[in-house]
């Protein structure tokens, strides 16, 4: 009697082990597989020097300035749980210098800056941060535009007009 339930156990371990590499299997076969990692990887390839140099054939204007690193970040934000993953800086050559108020290398015065996020929700957050601190403060005003990980940040300088063009350049971002 033994040896039957023995048999019995053993099949029904059989079994269970099939079904849970069958539930395990269950996402379809390879190549459907690997169409989401290649989608995740093309939005984990933007950086916010590639949508910048998107931005600037949209925007002829628009010059990339500067790269924003962990040793030079004026904000100390890059890198930093849902803070910016990349950014840069640009000028737009319709702004004067010398009428702006912070004509220092880098400031969002002078054109704008492009930050990548690891996620939209992160994107979004800063943005909403942005509107609020300038809420209060006129001069820290610019135009805020999210497009999936990618804010682009324009200088209240522009036009809304001017301004305008960013948006459509940030709403193209691959």
């Amino acid at each position: 009697m033994i040896p039957v339930m023995n048999r019995t156990l053993t099949a029904a371990g059989i079994l269970l082990c099939a079904a849970l590499t069958a539930c395990s299997s269950s996402g379809g076969s390879s190549s459907t597989g690997s169409k989401p990692k290649s989608t995740e990887s093309k939005q984990a390839a933007v950086t916010a020097s590639s949508a910048m140099t998107q931005i600037a054939t949209k925007i002829p204007t628009a010059k990339q300035s500067g790269v924003v690193t962990a040793e030079n970040d004026p904000n100390h934000l890059l890198g930093r749980p849902g803070q910016y993953t990349s950014k840069v800086t640009f000028t737009d050559s319709r702004i004067k210098a010398a009428e702006v108020t912070d004509s220092s290398k880098g400031s969002v015065d002078l054109g704008g800056a492009v930050e990548v996020f690891a996620s939209p929700a992160d994107a979004a957050a800063r943005a909403k941060y942005i509107e609020a601190v300038s809420k209060s403060m006129s001069a820290l005003a610019e135009y805020d535009y999210v497009h999936g990980t990618v804010l682009v940040r324009v200088s209240h300088y522009l036009t809304p007009a001017q301004a305008a063009g960013y948006k459509s350049a940030a709403a193209s971002l691959g």
